[in-house]
Parts: structure tokens; C-alpha cells; sequence
């Protein structure tokens, strides 16, 4: 927090303080749990939580004082639903939704409204970096799922901060978000079935 505030409190001296924060960080390493170190556990909350935690706790005394702003966060479809291989991933994206939830409710008084992304799989320089590590089962997975456009996805983002949504859900997160919140039970066995099918698929293949 010290090594970036100073480079946020320059920027606000020169201009003023900004109404819209979008904190788009966040990486994911896919992998067996058992292969997991609790360092892996460590640096992908340092990142994905912290990374956007900290923006926010330097920049909200402003919005405060200027009683007005937007704080827009990233979480994911894995912060809802959390899938094999990404032990490391999705707390950290639960953790955002949390967040985002706890500022809507406590900042909304002030004038300051928050939003938070929920993108499906999305075709990122980032997503072909979690592919070297993905455990085949997770590959199968994932293989079946047609990616999200980056475009679409900024799109959907922007769009639904400027119409102040809370929860943003580009494309089958959307279906995902409701199926899971009417039917979780059905979601559970859904991907009880395909973890299933995936690991008979890889057993296949040996």
C-alpha cells in the first residue's frame, strides 16, 4: 500500500479525485490441490484480493470528501461457483464478492456505488497461461465451454457501471448466476457429473 499511495496521491493533487475505480486484476494457477503450496494459496490472494483491496482503502477517503464515486471490482463466475482445479482462484474471487457486498451496503449512504464482474471464461492472454497448468480433468472441463470475447465482456462492464448494476454478469454467467442461486443442489450435481465424466475420459486416454 505505502509503495503504490504515493504515485494515487500525486495523480489526485494534479487533477482531482476520480469518480470510477475499476480494479481489473487478477490471475489464476490451476492446479491438484495436493500439488498446492500454501505460498500459491498466498500470492493469488495477495493479487486478486489485496490487489484491489488496496486501491480502494487509498482512494475511498477522496470519494468520501468529494461525496461521490464509483468503485467497480472484478470477481468471476468462480466467485460463485467454485470448480475442481481452482483451489488457489476461487476464494480469492468469493473474498471479492464479499467485499463488494459489504461496501455496497456501507457506502451507499455516502453517494458511492459499487459494482462488481462476474466473467465467464474468456479468451485472455491470461486464460492461455492457465492452460499450462490445468489439470487434465479441469482442460476437459473447460474444453467444452465456448470463451467469452474480451470485448463483450469490457463492454457488458462498462455498460452496467453506467446503469450503477451491482452485480454484472456477461454471458452464460448470467444463466450460471441464477441456475445456482434457484437450483444449487442441481449445480452441485452437474458438476459432480462432469468432474466424472472428465476423470473416466482421462483414464480412457492413458
Amino acid at each position: 500500500m505505502q509503495a503504490l499511495k504515493p504515485s494515487f496521491e500525486m495523480l489526485i493533487a494534479r487533477y482531482r479525485a476520480p469518480d470510477y475505480l475499476f480494479n481489473v486484476v487478477g490471475y489464476a494457477y490451476p492446479q491438484y490441490i495436493q500439488q498446492l503450496r500454501l505460498s500459491d494459496f498466498q500470492e493469488n490472494m495477495d493479487v486478486n484480493y489485496y490487489g484491489q483491496l488496496v486501491p480502494i482503502l487509498i482512494l475511498l477517503p477522496h470519494m468520501l470528501t468529494a461525496g461521490r464515486g464509483h468503485i467497480a471490482n472484478v470477481a468471476s463466475l468462480s466467485g460463485l461457483i467454485g470448480t475442481m482445479g481452482y483451489a488457489t482462484y476461487a476464494p480469492t474471487k468469493f473474498a471479492i464478492v464479499g467485499l463488494s457486498q459489504v461496501l455496497r451496503n456501507e457506502l451507499k449512504p455516502y453517494n458511492i456505488q459499487v459494482s462488481v464482474l462476474y466473467p465467464p471464461d474468456t479468451e485472455t492472454p491470461g486464460f492461455e497461461v492457465e492452460n499450462k497448468t490445468k489439470p487434465e480433468p479441469t482442460a476437459i472441463m473447460s474444453a467444452r465451454v465456448k470463451l467469452a470475447q474480451p470485448e463483450d465482456v469490457a463492454r457488458d462492464f462498462v455498460r452496467g457501471v453506467l446503469r450503477e448494476d451491482f452485480n454484472i454478469l456477461p454471458g452464460e454467467s448470467k444463466f450460471a448466476s441464477i441456475v445456482n442461486r434457484l437450483f444449487p443442489g442441481l449445480v452441485m450435481w452437474l458438476l459432480d457429473r462432469d468432474y466424472k465424466r472428465a476423470l473416466e475420459q482421462v483414464k480412457s486416454e492413458q
